[in-house]
C-alpha cells in the first residue's frame, strides 16, 4: 500500500533532490477503530456511515459516499423532531448487501419542560445499499403510540467533493469551485468543477415530495395514526447515474439486482461449513467481504484492495488475493491476470515508475491524480507485482489446466519476464532491486512500503537500490512458473532455461541472504550490497515459494515462531529483538493476516503443518474478538494475554481483500489441499485440523468439468477424508 511514508533522503536517480517531509500519508487523527464505521461497496463506489446511518462531517472524518476516489457526499444527518434519534441496532446483512439501522425517538419536551413524546414510541428503520454508483435508502417510520403523532424528519446533507487523498490528510494549496445548487420539488443537484476542468455532481432524489426542500436540508412532515408506518425513499447518485424519477419500484428493482449480482458471483465459490459455528461466521464474513470488494472489469472479476483508503485497483494486493483464493474460485485469478495484462506498461515513464513489461501498482481516478498532485493516476512503483503476475499465471495453470488463457497471455508474460531481466535486475548481480525514478515516487516499493520498513541492525535506514528478501523468492517462483507455462505450451527448451535460472537464483540467495547467526534470511541487501541483518516476517515468504533449501527451514521456522516474533495472534512483521520494533507501527512490529497466511502456506509446503495450524489458531482467536468477525488489514503486535482481545491498529482498512482471504488460505494450508486438473484429482497431503475444528465440509470443489464435496474429520489422532458426493470422473487422494 502507499501509506505512511516520510523521508528526507535524495531520491534514487535524482542526486541532490530532497523528498517532501510527508509522502501521501494517512494521519491517525481519526481512528477507524473508534468509529467502527459501517461499510458498503459496489463497483467503483463505496460508503462509510456511522452506526446511526449518518455521515458526520468534520476534521479527519472518513465518512461519506465515494465514487472513483472523490467524496460525493460528505455529510448526512437525520433528526426526528429536531433531535438525533437513539440507536437500537446497526447491522450489515451477512452478504454485505444492505445496511440496516434501527433507531427510535428520545424523550421530547415542550418549551415549558412538559413531556410531549415519550421515548421509544417512534421506530425508524433505515435500509441502505449501493448499486451502479447510487446510494439507495428506504426510511420506514412507524408510530407505536396509541395516539396520532406528528413527526418531523429532517435530513441535512452536503458534498465537499474532496479527493480521497485530501480525506486521507494531504493538504492542497488550491481547489476547484462549487456551483450553485439546483433545487427542484423532489431533487437537488450539487456540483463541483475541479482544477482538472471536470464537473462532478451529486444528485439527491426524494419520494414522496418533501414538505420543504433546500440546498442543504429536506423536511418531511408525517402524520402517523397509531401503529401506522410511512416510508420515505432517497437516492443519492454520482455523476452519470440515471436522472429518472425515484419511485418505490425503482428502489426495489435496484435492491433485487444488487442481491442477484452478489448471489451470482458468490455461487462460483466452493462453500465451507465446519463444526465451529464461530469459525463459520468468520468464513462467511471473509467470503462476503471478498465478493463485495470485487469489481467487474471487462477482463473479469477484480478484487479492490480495501476500504476506505484502497478501494481501487492495486496490482500486488489483487495478485496475492487471487493466489490465496485460487482453490476456492479460480475465476478471480483469471480476471486479475487479464486486467493487469491489459494495463501492463509498454514504455519508460519516470513520473509513474513505468518500464516496459512492468505490472501495475495502483490506479487512481480523482482530481489530484488527474493533475499529477499525486503520482498514482496509473502508477507502476511496486517491485513485486511483476514476478507475482508470472507466479499467479503459473498457479492458475496448475489449478485449472486452462492453457488457452495462458496462450493469450504469453506476450504479457514474455514482457514481464523481460522486465525482470532488463529493468528489475539493475546491476546484473542476479537479484531484483527497486529504486524510484523520481522524488515523487514511493521510497520503498515492496509490500512493506513505509519509509522506515527497510533498515540495518542498528536501525539506520537502508539506501537503495534495495534487493529485498521476499522479492527474490517471488522471482524464483516466477522462473518456476515460467518453466511450467512454456512446458505446457510446447516450448521445452525455454522451460529448461527457466528452471536453470531458478536454481541459479536459489544458490545465490542462499549465499547472500542466509545468516547463520540470525538463524534466518536477512531482510535485504542495500544499494552497496551490505546486508540488512534484521529478522523479519519477510523470510517466511522464502518458504512460500520454495526458494529456501530444506536444511534451512527448521532454523527459519524456529525464528519465526519464537516468542519475540510470534506474539500469540500471529507473526509480527518485525520481532521485538530488532532496533525499529514497534508493535503499533504500520510495518515494524504489527501483524498482517495476509503475511501470516503466506508464511503458513510456506510452512505447510515444507511439512510444518503444526506451526501453520498455530498461526491459524492465533488469527482465528483474534477474529472472535473483532466486530463482524472481520479480520482487518493489520493488528498491533502487542503480546496476546489471557482473556483479552487483540489491539487494533487505528487506521487499518476493514474490509481488506487479502485479509479477508487469509482464513481461506490458512484452511487450505492446514488441509494440504491441491489440484491436478490433468488427472482430475483433488489431493489432501497430510491434512491437519487446527485445535478449534473437528470437522470441515467443502462443497463444490471444482476441477475440470467435475466437482466433489468432501468432509474432513478428526478421528482420534488422525484426520480422515470422506467423499460425500462427486460429479464427473473426479478422484480424491489422501497422502499421509
Amino acid at each position: 500500500m502507499s501509506n505512511v511514508s516520510v523521508d528526507s533522503r535524495p531520491a534514487t536517480g535524482s542526486p541532490g533532490l530532497v523528498a517532501p517531509v510527508a509522502q501521501f500519508f494517512i494521519p491517525a487523527a481519526a481512528s477507524l477503530q473508534e468509529r467502527r464505521p459501517r461499510t458498503l461497496k459496489h463497483g467503483d463506489s463505496f460508503a462509510l456511515f456511522d452506526h446511526n446511518g449518518d455521515a458526520l462531517s468534520g476534521p479527519g472524518s472518513p465518512e461519506g459516499l465515494f465514487y472513483r476516489d472523490t467524496r460525493y457526499l460528505s455529510h448526512l444527518y437525520l433528526t426526528i423532531n429536531g433531535q438525533r434519534p437513539m440507536l437500537l441496532s446497526s447491522t450489515l446483512r451477512d452478504d454485505n448487501a444492505t445496511l440496516t439501522c434501527d433507531l427510535t425517538n428520545p424523550d421530547q419536551f415542550d418549551d415549558k419542560g412538559k413531556l410531549v413524546l415519550g421515548h421509544d414510541l417512534i421506530h425508524l428503520r433505515r435500509s441502505r445499499f449501493l448499486w451502479n454508483a447510487c446510494c439507495y435508502e428506504r426510511l420506514a417510520v412507524r408510530n407505536y403510540d396509541d395516539r396520532r403523532q406528528h413527526v418531523r424528519i429532517q435530513i441535512a446533507f452536503s458534498a465537499d467533493f474532496a479527493d480521497l487523498f485530501e480525506v486521507r490528510g494531504t493538504a492542497r494549496a488550491r481547489r476547484g469551485r462549487h456551483l450553485p445548487a439546483v433545487v427542484e420539488q423532489d431533487w437537488i443537484l450539487l456540483s463541483y468543477i475541479g482544477l482538472d476542468d471536470r464537473k462532478r455532481s451529486t444528485r439527491l432524489c426524494f419520494m414522496p415530495e418533501p414538505s420543504e426542500i433546500r440546498s442543504d436540508l429536506v423536511t418531511f412532515d408525517l402524520h402517523l395514526e397509531p401503529h401506522e408506518t410511512k416510508s420515505l425513499f432517497i437516492q443519492i447518485g454520482c455523476d452519470e447515474t440515471s436522472a429518472d424519477r425515484l419511485s418505490r419500484l425503482s428502489f426495489f428493482l435496484a435492491l433485487r439486482d444488487a442481491r442477484r449480482a452478489l448471489r451470482a458471483s458468490t455461487s462460483r465459490a466452493a462453500s465451507i461449513t465446519t463444526s465451529n459455528e464461530i469459525f463459520n461466521e468468520v468464513t462467511r464474513r471473509s467470503a462476503s467481504d471478498l465478493y463485495m470488494l470485487i469489481t467487474d472489469k471487462p477482463e473479469g472479476p477484480y478484487p479492490y484492495a480495501g476500504i476506505p483508503w484502497f478501494s481501487t485497483v492495486f496490482g500486488r494486493d489483487a495478485l496475492i488475493t487471487a493466489l490465496q483464493t485460487l482453490w476456492i474460485d479460480p475465476e478471480i485469478a483469471r480476471g486479475v491476470l487479464g486486467h493487469l495484462a491489459a494495463n501492463q506498461a509498454t514504455s519508460i515513464d519516470p513520473a509513474s515508475d513505468a518500464e516496459p513489461g512492468k505490472i501495475l501498482h495502483e490506479v487512481r481516478c480523482g482530481e489530484m491524480a488527474e493533475l499529477g498532485e499525486v503520482p498514482f493516476r496509473r502508477y507502476y512503483g511496486s517491485i513485486d507485482s511483476t514476478p507475482l503476475f508470472v507466479m499467479l499465471a503459473g498457479a492458475y495453470l496448475q489449478r485449472t489446466g486452462d492453457v488457452a488463457t495462458l496462450e493469450r497471455l504469453l506476450p504479457n508474460l514474455e514482457a514481464a519476464l523481460t522486465w525482470i531481466d532488463e529493468h528489475g535486475d539493475r546491476d546484473g548481480d542476479g537479484f531484483v532491486e527497486y529504486g524510484r525514478l523520481t522524488q515523487e515516487g514511493l521510497i520503498n516499493q515492496a509490500w512493506k512500503d513505509s519509509h522506515d520498513s527497510v533498515f540495518h541492525a542498528d536501525g539506520t535506514l537502508a539506501r537503495g537500490p534495495i534487493a529485498i528478501a521476499e522479492v527474490q523468492a517471488y522471482v524464483y517462483g516466477a522462473w518456476q512458473s515460467a518453466a511450467e507455462i512454456f512446458r505446457r505450451t510446447h516450448k521445452p527448451e525455454r522451460a529448461a532455461s527457466f528452471l536453470a535460472r531458478a536454481e541459479g537464483l536459489r544458490r545465490a540467495f542462499e549465499i547472500s541472504f542466509f545468516d547463520d547467526d540470525l538463524g534466518t534470511y536477512i531482510l535485504a541487501l542495500d544499494g552497496d550490497k551490505r546486508p540488512c541483518r534484521v529478522r523479519s516476517s519477510n523470510a517466511g515468504h522464502a518458504l512460500y515459494t520454495g526458494i529456501a533449501y530444506p536444511e534451512r527451514v527448521g532454523d527459519v521456522t524456529r525464528t519465526l515462531m519464537s516468542a519475540s516474533s510470534f506474539c500469540g495472534w500471529g507473526i509480527r512483521t518485525i520481532p521485538s529483538t530488532e532496533a525499529r520494533y514497534n508493535p503499533m507501527s504500520y510495518h515494524n512490529g504489527s501483524i498482517w493476516p495476509h503475511d501470516n497466511a503466506l508464511i503458513a502456506s510456506g510452512l505447510a509446503r515444507y511439512g510444518y503443518r503444526a506451526e501453520a495450524a498455530q498461526i491459524f489458531e492465533g488469527l482465528f482467536a483474534a477474529a472472535t474478538y473483532i466486530d463482524l468477525r472481520r479480520l482487518p488489514e493489520l493488528l498491533c503486535g502487542l503480546p496476546r494475554q489471557r482473556a483479552r482481545g487483540p489491539t487494533s491498529y487505528p487506521v487499518a482498512c476493514s474490509p481488506q481483500a487479502w485479509a479477508a482471504a487469509a482464513p481461506l488460505s490458512l484452511l487450505q494450508s492446514c488441509l494440504g489441499l491441491g489440484f491436478d486438473p490433468q488427472g482430475l484429482q483433488i489431493s489432501f497431503n497430510v491434512p491437519q485440523l487446527p485445535s478449534f475444528l473437528d470437522e470441515v465440509i467443502l462443497r463444490g470443489l471444482l476441477i475440470g468439468n467435475g466437482s466433489a464435496d468432501v468432509a474432513i474429520r478428526r478421528s482420534g489422532r488422525q484426520v480422515v477424508v470422506d467423499v460425500i458426493n462427486r460429479l464427473g470422473n473426479v478422484q480424491v487422494l489422501i497422502t499421509a
